[in-house]
């Protein structure tokens, strides 16, 4: 027993914590916190308050009490909702949050629960106390009055630093500090509403003397082991704000591949300004590069278009901004639809009646877009009975239409539609439209069997609709039951073929999907759709996944394990096990539960139960662990034995 090496004074400390372990117990929590802290309160409503320095690491370890061992899992409110910590729990008994940032400071709590009386729940807020380098921003103030009788020039230094807690703010103007009522020509301000989170230092009417070194210390009284931070700014005569020029053009247009360099200098401003560059609310693209005011956008592409703007600050008055919009040469998304005489309401093409085509593609710049005509590969022109217009006000931009006016037999042929860039660059677009006496409208069908379409969650599954017709249109698919985005995030989703593929299908897209013909190349007529309804089946989700039971011989008890959700719902079966012996089998009625009950535990009647609850898409399992009278621990075992040994040997030394 002696080379165990456990002290006496060891066992007397264990003995009296884990003897309650020996019937069955609640939990009981309580939270310590391992490091080091700048101050830790005492209890207070129910919660601690921990104070921790910003970038050191936060270890909390929850202690518990009770039988069977209850599980911990670590929570967190307050914070932003971006903020997840851990998935919003942690299921360790020690939480450790390695540099530490102001953002996850918050309420931690602590929950036990082993299923017996209530779960044991204590919390402990973080409070993170960090101070950033103060700023110092400079505005100034010129009113003229009428004739110029009066001329005054006030100039306000703003002091302001991110802390917790509040900072305190002071100034010094060369070496000597100031102070409200030291200098007629100062004033200080410190606003009430904002907790000294800020002060303003007004020099009015300036004096030789005001241009100087102002220094504002920023201070938190050394909270924490937090110093005081401080910033210098020199107030001289030529103090200004900023002033900029770009040199370049606005609009910038570049093709594809093309380098393209951006100037900005400085025109003005004491201090010299810090220049930076800026696209839209997004950062720079990847390819670019800044040096200074200069910044070079290497083998541009079309993702990288977009306003870019200049911006100078040097903390007087407002940065100044300049802007310029560069656009990048592109022609995509080439699309024709067809339309037969509107005023006669066809739905197909007949002789001696009109017959519109139509052809639509993106530009940029849209100005530069131009079109041409060819028919069997010949170029075509405007004519009394071949109208082209190169912009119609009725459609979208990047349009132009084809009509031809009562249609004969010697019409009939391929005509094609070609788009450029005036300026060139990148490749024209080129659009075929076949007009012949074989050329149908549209016609859209589910395949039998495909309606309702029955898979279970992870599996792929397609859906299709048969579209026939002369040139068969593009499908779009949407969501027919609500206003719900596709699967891929979009309110439309294209296909060519008529079939929508989803891979990994979820319960959450069950719902009913339509499909239907688009104008695009295709018949401009009356949509053709269909609906087709998507099941989604899934495992019951049940609960309790796992508990432990404890019980003493002869009692009796039940068994309950409940159904969340599940689908199809009905028709549900359930198995009751223990171990490998088949208990009891059934079919739910109404209930949404189904419970085992044992008349009087008998010590077969230890170990673990399972419920098992079916579906045609799988199962869905409760565990039950029951156990009876706790024994000893070991290490607890080891201990009494010690005593045991220690007494023993006691009693023969004092015998003898």
């Amino acid at each position: 027993v002696g080379s165990l090496q456990f002290s006496r004074q060891s066992c007397y400390e264990l003995l009296p914590n884990h003897l309650p372990l020996l019937s069955p117990a609640s939990p009981s929590v309580r939270i310590i916190h391992l490091g080091h802290a700048c101050n830790v309160e005492e209890e207070r409503y129910t919660e601690r308050v921990y104070t921790i320095r910003e970038g050191e690491t936060l270890e909390l370890t929850c202690l518990v009490t009770g039988h069977p061992r209850p599980q911990i899992r670590w929570t967190k409110t307050a914070g932003s909702a971006s903020d997840r910590f851990q998935d919003s729990s942690v299921f360790n008994e020690t939480l450790r949050i390695s540099q530490i940032q102001r953002h996850q400071g918050g309420r931690y709590y602590c929950k036990a629960e082993n299923g017996l009386g209530s779960p044991a729940i204590k919390s402990i807020r973080v409070d993170v106390y960090y101070l950033d380098d103060p700023i110092i921003t400079v505005h100034q103030s010129i009113g003229e009055a009428k004739e110029q009788f009066y001329y005054e020039r006030t100039v306000f230094l703003r002091c302001a630093a991110n802390s917790n807690p509040p900072v305190r703010y002071s100034w010094r103007r060369g070496r000597e500090f100031l102070s409200q009522g030291s200098d007629k020509g100062v004033e200080i301000y410190e606003p009430f509403f904002t907790q000294g989170e800020t002060k303003i230092l007004k020099l009015k009417n300036l004096r030789p003397q005001d241009y100087a070194n102002y220094t504002c210390i920023a201070s938190v009284r050394n909270v924490c082991g937090i110093p005081d931070k401080s910033v210098l700014f020199r107030l001289t005569n030529r103090t200004a704000s900023p002033t900029i020029k770009l040199l370049v053009e606005d609009p910038i247009v570049a093709n594809p591949g093309q380098t393209v360099t951006l100037v900005c200098i400085t025109s003005g401003g004491e201090p010299t300004p810090t220049l930076t560059w800026v696209r839209n609310a997004e950062g720079l693209p990847k390819n670019s590069v800044l040096k200074g005011g200069t910044l070079t956008l290497r083998s541009i592409t079309v993702e990288d278009s977009g306003v870019f703007s200049c911006v100078a600050s040097n903390n007087v008055g407002n940065p100044a901004k300049k802007s310029t919009n560069i656009i990048v040469r592109a022609l995509k998304k080439g699309r024709f639809w067809i339309t037969p005489d509107p005023y006669h309401n066809d739905d197909n093409i007949q002789i001696g009646r009109e017959v519109k085509i139509s052809c639509q593609v993106e530009a940029m710049p849209p100005e530069e877009l131009q079109f041409s005509w060819l028919k069997n590969g010949r170029p075509l022109r405007s004519s009394e009975r071949m109208v082209i217009t190169q912009t119609d006000p009725d459609v979208a931009p990047g349009t132009t239409n084809l009509d031809i006016i009562d249609l004969k037999f010697t019409d009939f042929g391929t005509y094609t539609c070609m788009a450029s860039l005036k300026n060139g660059g990148i490749q024209e677009i080129s659009i075929d439209v076949n007009i012949s006496s074989t050329t149908v409208p549209p016609n859209l069908t589910v395949p039998r069997g495909k309606s309702p379409l029955v898979t279970q969650e992870g599996d792929t599954v397609d859906l299709q609709c048969l579209v026939s017709g002369k040139p068969k249109p593009i499908i779009l698919w949407s969501r027919a039951d609500k206003e719900a985005p596709m699967p891929d995030g979009s309110m439309q989703t294209e296909s060519y073929d008529g079939v929508l593929r989803f891979v990994n299908v979820s319960r959450e897209m069950s719902g009913s999907y339509r499909c239907q013909t688009s104008q695009y190349n295709g018949f401009n007529v009356k949509p053709r759709e269909a609906i087709i309804e998507l099941i989604v089946q899934y495992p019951p989700v049940v609960e309790p996944v796992y508990t432990e039971i404890r019980q003493a011989l002869g009692r009796a008890f039940s068994l309950t394990c409940s159904v969340l959700r599940a689908h199809p719902s009905r028709v549900l079966k359930y198995e009751w096990k223990l171990g490998t012996r088949l208990l009891t089998v059934g079919q739910f009625d109404t209930r949404d539960e189904t419970e085992y009950h044992v008349r009087a535990l008998n010590r077969e009647g230890f170990g673990e139960y399972t419920c098992d609850i079916t579906n045609e898409a799988g199962a869905g399992r409760c565990t039950f662990l029951v156990t009876g009278e706790a024994g000893l621990p070991p290490h607890l075992l080891i201990c009494i034995l010690c005593l045991f040994a220690h007494f023993s040997f006691s009693l023969s030394f004092l015998g003898s």
